[in-house]
């Protein structure tokens, strides 16, 4: 009886794996490097912000930072009126992209706005959280030992800024009202008036039964408040805001 050998099928051939050259790498990289350096350019390259210009971080960026154990002393000097000093370093969540930012050395002098919201957990504990605004009064460079603009300058820039300061907390805020799971919220919205176009603000400083909330801003994924991760609580808040917009 003759047998029937079956002839196996050859295998396919594969395609030879094209290995990358040093050559071919080299627009990647050179693209990379490049990027960087737009990245360094354009952090020092004067933009204008309502007519004003300035260098560093574009306006409506933000950083986020993590503070270490820090040190804070404080003296009563009247029933409402107390000394504040602290001391801390601060850490940026994640690494800065190189070439950003300003050279290692470079100061700067602030002046902060804020609320401070203070609950005691028991004998020792508080638990505290800030929002508010600073305001930057002078800057010192790397390479140089004087500050931007004098102290004297530095008053007066302060004194301007108090003062509209002022015509911001005199203005009628807005109104908001509104009820989410099952609790009633009132208060109010004071616009900051450097975020205002054609009267309709982006940023307000909310306050709600009383108690401060935070600040509010308007971006293109919707309304959002730091430190508050219950997003459809800001969207309330913030539904209430465009409502009395819409009203006038």
């Amino acid at each position: 009886m003759a047998t029937t050998v079956k002839k196996r099928k050859a295998a396919p051939k594969r395609k030879p794996v094209k290995k990358t050259t040093a050559t071919e790498k080299a627009p990647a990289t050179k693209k990379k490097k490049e990027a960087l350096k737009d990245l360094s350019v354009t952090y020092d390259q004067f933009k204008e912000f309502e007519g004003q210009r300035y260098t560093g971080m574009k306006v409506g960026k933000s950083h986020k930072w993590y503070y270490d154990k820090g040190e804070w002393h404080e003296t009563k000097i009247t029933p409402d009126l107390w000394e504040i000093a602290y001391a801390v370093t601060k850490r940026r969540a994640g690494k800065a992209p190189p070439g950003s930012g300003v050279p290692v050395g470079t100061a700067y002098h602030w002046y902060i706005f804020a609320h401070q919201n203070v609950r005691k957990l028991n004998a020792d504990d508080y638990t505290t959280s800030m929002t508010g605004l600073k305001f930057k009064l002078a800057h010192k460079r790397a390479d140089s030992e004087k500050w931007s603009v004098s102290a004297h300058t530095q008053r007066k820039h302060l004194v301007a800024f108090l003062q509209e300061l002022i015509k911001q907390l005199e203005q009628e805020p807005i109104p908001v009202e509104f009820d989410y799971n099952g609790k009633t919220y009132k208060g109010e919205a004071i616009p900051i008036t450097q975020t205002c176009l054609d009267g309709v603000c982006t940023k307000l400083d909310v306050i709600l039964n009383d108690e401060p909330t935070g600040i509010i801003r308007y971006l293109k994924s919707g309304w959002k408040i730091d430190n508050t991760p219950d997003k459809k609580f800001v969207q309330a808040i913030g539904q209430s805001i465009l409502q009395w917009y819409n009203k006038k």
